[in-house]
């Protein structure tokens, strides 16, 4: 599809708007969001989310785009570049590409990339051990079940949804041997992040076979799940961030990943001076995943499922208990 000559311009105009008031600051932080956009009550929202701290605790406001097709990504990182951006956050794996070719046009910016790795001496990657949240989820999806077959629906089938499938299962397995988890991925395309339909006829299908509890990590995708199972009188696992506040009563936990400390912290690092290239991998040990417990499931977890939920937290992060790596399986 041939992209109009005018949407750079275009798309300078929408990255200054707002921008004017800071023109006189050094630090100048910008955040690129992904498919969704930022009030997709999931994995952009809680970008968003850490973003919106950092502007409260520091008073310093944040360039920002929301990106609706694929070319936008290096536009938007391009133009906010040559505005003086100190640092740039790309949320999503699929920015990876475009972080790689803008950072090497411009290397005395700072680029921080979340969900995926670009190995160059101005680029953050950040990481998440979703594996382990994901194991909790399964352990409270097979505590909770009584028909012994949990679900669970990913979005885009790639590694990194993989990842969250294996250690919803194995946290399952981990409870009951005999647990039966039944898996589908959306699609194979960015568009599978953003189906509620599709996801709600894959979790009609699965609580048709017998689950009784169903996962999501399907972006927003998954809100059609989470609406099929309180239709259905089933529960549902929300996502990246915490959801269990959708439908309260039928979310039994959210597998929370801390994309906004990620946002946060590169944004506060990047001010005082402490930002660094290189990998960082966010678990339960740093505070970047971990599972939700608030008082919209708390009928839902019993003080026994909590007991063994917390047990097994503290043995992951001492090492004495090991969720597999999807990508080293």
């Amino acid at each position: 599809m041939k992209i109009s000559r005018f949407l750079p311009a275009l798309l300078t105009l929408v990255l200054l708007a707002g921008g004017a008031a800071r023109a006189a600051s050094d630090f100048q932080p910008a955040i690129v969001f992904d498919f969704g956009g930022k009030f997709d009550r999931s994995f952009n929202q809680s970008a968003s989310e850490g973003a919106e701290k950092f502007k409260r605790d520091t008073g310093i406001a944040y360039r920002e785009f929301e990106i609706t097709n694929a070319a936008q990504r290096e536009q938007a990182m391009v133009q906010f570049a040559r505005r003086g951006a100190t640092v740039i956050v790309a949320i999503g794996f699929t920015q990876a590409s475009a972080v790689e070719k803008v950072a090497k046009q411009f290397p005395q910016v700072k680029f921080t990339l979340v969900d995926a790795v670009v190995a160059l001496p101005n680029v953050q990657s950040v990481v998440f051990r979703e594996q382990e949240s994901s194991f909790l989820c399964g352990m409270a999806a097979a505590l909770a079940s009584k028909s012994g077959k949990v679900g669970f629906v990913g979005g885009m089938d790639i590694p990194l949804i993989r990842k969250f499938a294996l250690g919803y299962t194995e946290g399952a397995h981990f409870v009951n041997p005999q647990a039966e988890v039944f898996q589908n991925m959306t699609g194979t395309t960015p568009a599978a992040w953003g189906d509620p339909t599709k996801g709600a006829e894959l979790a009609k299908s699965q609580f048709g076979r017998g689950a009784d509890v169903v996962f999501h990590a399907a972006g927003g995708t998954g809100l059609g799940v989470m609406q099929a199972a309180a239709d259905a009188g089933k529960l549902s696992i929300g996502c990246d961030s915490n959801q269990n506040y959708l439908h309260a009563g039928s979310v039994l936990t959210s597998a929370i990943k801390r994309v906004d400390v990620a946002v946060y912290q590169a944004f506060h690092s990047a001010k005082t001076g402490t930002w660094q290239a290189g990998t960082v991998v966010l678990g339960l040990a740093e505070l970047g995943v971990d599972f939700a417990l608030d008082e919209h499931n708390r009928k839902l977890i019993t003080p026994e499922m909590e007991r063994k939920l917390n047990a097994a937290k503290a043995d992951l992060i001492s090492g004495k208990l090991k969720v597999t790596e999807y990508q080293a399986k």
